[in-house]
């Protein structure tokens, strides 16, 4: 009867809608987080800490046969650095031909684009159904590729109160990297950011709005 009972529990767990836990609560799912702009200098910074919560290397998965044994060792790395994300980008693009989901890559780096109404419900602030699941395929991956920082940022429309921007624009960040952790993802891998409505990729007209309402995730390698 108990497993019986364990049994149907599982399956009502597995059936239930994704929720984000308690906002109070997010400091700890989060603890290890950057809260500031991927980049080269808060890379470097970050690495010590990566690697000593456990975290991999591109060196240290990356399959020694792919290394090459001649040539300038800078530009090798970068070679390597650049098949990694390659590889990366491609099953990203694969998994992810959704509405409102966009995937390139910038040299050694891939970006995501996530419109909101892509990931998130239309009336509330909370992970929708459909972004469960498309965030879900993102989590699986970046298990596959672990030797990557990866810089969550939201964004809004334009919006009168800049402050009022900058706070929902961290809100949808932060409850991102909070799903992540919730999923296993190393919460020293994260940078997340609020943007507010910084760096617009569509107009201001009501279509463009939507659009500009968005995550954006950069993955970058670890060297």
């Amino acid at each position: 009867m108990r497993y019986i009972q364990l049994v149907a529990l599982i399956f009502l767990s597995a059936c239930m809608p994704y929720q984000s836990p308690d906002r109070q609560r997010w400091g700890e799912f989060l603890s290890g987080a950057s809260f500031t702009d991927m980049n080269e200098i808060s890379r470097t910074a970050k690495r010590p800490v990566f690697l000593g919560a456990g975290g991999k290397s591109l060196e240290s998965v990356v399959d020694k046969s792919d290394s090459l044994d001649y040539g300038d060792k800078t530009a090798n790395d970068n070679a390597i650095a650049t098949k990694y994300m390659m590889d990366l980008e491609e099953k990203l693009y694969d998994t992810l031909r959704k509405p409102g989901i966009s995937v390139q890559r910038a040299g050694s780096e891939v970006v995501v684009v996530l419109v909101r109404d892509a990931i998130m419900k239309m009336s509330v602030a909370e992970i929708s159904e459909t972004g469960d699941d498309t965030l879900k395929k993102i989590t699986d991956l970046l298990k596959e590729y672990p030797a990557t920082f990866i810089e969550i940022a939201g964004y809004t429309d334009s919006m009168r109160d800049t402050n009022a921007a900058y706070a929902l624009s961290m809100n949808m960040a932060q409850r991102v990297g909070v799903y992540f952790v919730e999923h296993k993802i190393n919460p020293t891998r994260l940078f997340i950011v609020g943007r507010g409505a910084a760096r617009p990729i569509a107009s201001q007209d009501n279509i463009g709005r939507l659009t500009n309402r968005r995550i954006e995730l950069r993955i970058a390698p670890v060297r």
